[in-house]
């Protein structure tokens, strides 16, 4: 891990801290697993641990942070302009809480449907790949 990235995680509270870095556990395995996206750089956007496929145009970048003003929430983020909230809505609508067009939320103690998240975030990692694919 990158020290700018470990900085940001070693700045959040443990409980906090402890679920994000689950949450990119998660994103790491996915792209291993993900045909198109094996390899991922970790990086710092918008001062958050953000993941995205090293070949460019292959897929959007995942962003994860805790939610402010929130002891217990932190959130996964996807690109606003993408279709991806559009899609995790319809496939899975009972599985997460949505903030518009940009995040699921989670509750620390409450941990993600396992199986529906890493669906989300292979198709966050493989975005720009579908379009051409079905061309």
């Amino acid at each position: 891990m990158e020290p700018a990235v470990r900085a940001v995680f070693d700045a959040y509270t443990p409980a906090v801290r402890s679920a994000l870095l689950d949450l990119r556990q998660l994103i790491l395995e996915t792209a291993e697993e993900t045909v198109g996206a094996c390899e991922v750089v970790e990086t710092l956007k918008w001062k958050q641990p953000s993941y995205l496929p090293v070949r460019p145009r292959i897929g959007t970048t995942v962003r994860i942070d805790s939610l402010k003003g929130s002891a217990d929430g932190y959130a996964m983020f996807v690109h606003c302009q993408s279709t991806l909230m559009e899609q995790y809505r319809l496939l899975y609508p009972d599985a997460f809480t949505f903030e518009g067009q940009r995040a699921l939320i989670f509750r620390i103690g409450a941990p993600p449907p396992e199986a529906p998240l890493k669906h989300c975030v292979a198709l966050a990692l493989g975005y720009h790949r579908r379009g051409r694919d079905s061309a």
